[in-house]
């Protein structure tokens, strides 16, 4: 179980000082029985009024910082150590009538999982659909698992990542003809893919774990990163990362689960000032691994009060 340490650096400059709106922050990793938060640490500058913890309807935790201070800068430094169990294989135990696709959701899942069916984006001429269905042999039954592997790995190999510092996420039609686009791009693509078919899936943000900074290994990395999770029966979300290839949680820290891509932006906010008053947002983000503990010596568990902390956007 590797340790890993995440360092995520935003910062927004001004032409001259301004003023800062609240900001919104999801940066802190959801804990679970495959990542285990250690610690934390958040630093801004300036020094927010206040700064206020919520979870939201995903339950992502988020923090909410409220400004009185003018500034040209605006930085956040984000800190994350935690525990990290990889899952190496691809297989991963479903329930009996869903082994091979299609399958059908139970009754008791369908009004949770209704929304997350659902298309959201339009395809007039079906071209999503037909994409997503090249997928399935023509006798109609295909294993799950080799089904949405294979869809994961297709977008690897055959479309081309690119970093976008532009908001929001392209129109899934966009990336599957240009066969181009960034992580969060072939992350709503393959989601709605996946609706296409049946399945639900939402939208995952977090960080990317790549060794060296190996591109043959990883893409992607260097930022906050995106993927999606799509719900199998007797195995819950399963994680898939179309832009590597990734089966499973393999090198990904999960921080946000959202339905839309909107409702899992890492960090944002706004400023009182005129447009041009606006230099730029540079983000930076280090995953390393930390060196094992000594025998005997365990890792700090987790604080069991709210931590301390001072900052993002």
């Amino acid at each position: 179980m590797p340790i890993l340490s995440v360092r995520h650096v935003t910062t927004y400059r001004y032409r001259r000082p301004v003023a800062f709106g609240e900001h919104r922050l999801m940066f802190r990793p959801r804990d679970s029985y495959d990542q285990r938060l250690i610690e934390t640490t958040l630093e801004i500058e300036p020094e927010p009024a206040s700064l206020r913890w919520m979870f939201d309807v995903f339950g992502n935790c988020v923090a909410v910082a409220s400004f009185d201070r003018r500034a040209e800068t605006l930085r956040f430094v984000c800190g994350i150590t935690l525990d990290h169990t990889p899952e190496h294989t691809p297989d991963f135990p479903l329930a009996p009538h869903a082994t091979h696709y299609p399958f059908g959701y139970g009754a008791e899942d369908m009004p949770d999982l209704s929304r997350s069916i659902e298309r959201q984006w339009p395809d007039p001429r079906h071209e999503v659909d037909a994409w997503a269905r090249s997928f399935i042999p023509a006798t109609g039954r295909i294993p799950t698992q080799e089904l949405l592997a294979d869809m994961t790995r297709s977008v690897r190999r055959n479309f081309t990542y690119t970093a976008r510092s532009e908001k929001g996420v392209q129109d899934p039609l966009h990336t599957l003809r240009t066969k181009c686009g960034s992580c969060r791009d072939f992350a709503v693509l393959m989601m709605e893919g996946v609706r296409a078919l049946g399945m639900a899936a939402r939208f995952v943000s977090g960080y990317l774990y790549n060794p060296r900074n190996d591109r043959d290994r990883h893409v992607g990395g260097g930022s906050t990163h995106a993927w999606l999770q799509v719900y199998l029966p007797g195995a819950g979300w399963v994680e898939f990362d179309p832009t590597n290839g990734i089966v499973g949680n393999r090198d990904l820290i999960r921080v946000a689960v959202a339905r839309d891509p909107r409702q899992a932006v890492p960090l944002h906010g706004s400023y009182f000032g005129l447009a041009s008053d606006d230099l730029g947002m540079r983000v930076d983000v280090e995953v390393v691994e930390l060196p094992e503990s000594p025998p005997g010596q365990h890792p700090p568990e987790v604080p069991s009060v709210e931590p301390p902390l001072a900052a993002i956007r």
